[in-house]
């Protein structure tokens, strides 16, 4: 479904364009810390998957640049509690609900 995971690092912002849409995760970038603020998928796209296509995206990301991920959005922080295989990403001091 993604073709691409886009990061601006100036604007805190990674892009997924998918057919229909792109999918947006902000977040801000403390060191070797990525906090994952917000997620947004159109409309268009919801229940079809694109929300974790992006997640899986960001994570990959992260784990490629050696980041922990504290998952403030709510969407990330369940994605990652459903998918063990992402729980080293975690940061030390992110809180588990």
């Amino acid at each position: 479904m993604a073709k691409d995971l886009r990061a601006g690092p100036a604007d805190g912002r990674y892009d997924v364009p998918l057919e229909g849409g792109t999918a947006i995760a902000d977040y801000i970038r403390e060191g070797d810390r990525l906090l994952v603020t917000h997620t947004h998928v159109p409309p268009a796209l919801r229940g079809r998957g694109a929300g974790a296509t992006l997640v899986k995206a960001l994570l990959d990301d992260a784990r490629a640049q050696n980041l922990k991920v504290v998952p403030l959005c709510s969407f990330v922080a369940a994605y990652m509690r459903r998918h063990p295989e992402t729980r080293d990403l975690l940061a030390e001091d992110a809180e588990e609900d």
